[in-house]
């Protein structure tokens, strides 16, 4: 018998996702996890309306660059990552998103840690939202912190993204 289809909205389908209760069935209009979350081991581990928290564990062997610790660029990826999922619970059936901006602010240097970005909408508009995200090391010291402006987008401008 197969899985009857139950559409979901992305912050519904993310919450279960969490708390593993998603059935067969059940989708969004959105890809979940998404295919460079899987590549890098990226981890959901708590998401709101507006907000959302994920982790990577990192080490320089896989993650590090010339100097030894990890590299700017996945923590970057981890920063925009947060903040995509954070803006896209935001979203309704035919519509998607895109950044306009990323700015990361370095802190202190990471070695091999848990990461824990944590992205939280400090404006939400009807076409231009912006978001604050701080990553943290396993230390509870924090590593970074980045500001993103993401438009939504709406009809034709929204297909096929």
């Amino acid at each position: 018998m197969q899985a009857q289809t139950r559409h979901l909205s992305v912050l519904s389908f993310l919450q279960q996702q969490i708390a593993g209760t998603l059935n067969e069935g059940d989708v969004t209009h959105m890809r979940y996890p998404t295919a460079i979350s899987i590549l890098l081991g990226i981890r959901l581990v708590a998401v709101e309306n507006g907000g959302a928290t994920l982790e990577i564990d990192v080490d320089p062997a896989i993650h590090g660059n010339q100097q030894g610790t990890i590299h700017g660029g996945l923590i970057g990826e981890l920063a925009d990552a947060a903040i995509g999922t954070a803006h896209s619970t935001q979203m309704v059936e035919g519509e998607s998103f895109a950044s306009i901006d990323l700015k990361v602010n370095f802190i202190r240097p990471v070695w091999k840690s848990t990461l824990t970005a944590i992205a939280t909408a400090t404006h939400q508009g009807r076409s231009v939202s912006h978001y604050h995200c701080d990553i943290f090391r396993d230390d509870g010291k924090l590593a970074a912190t980045a500001i993103s402006a993401v438009m939504t987008l709406r009809g034709e401008s929204a297909t096929g993204r």
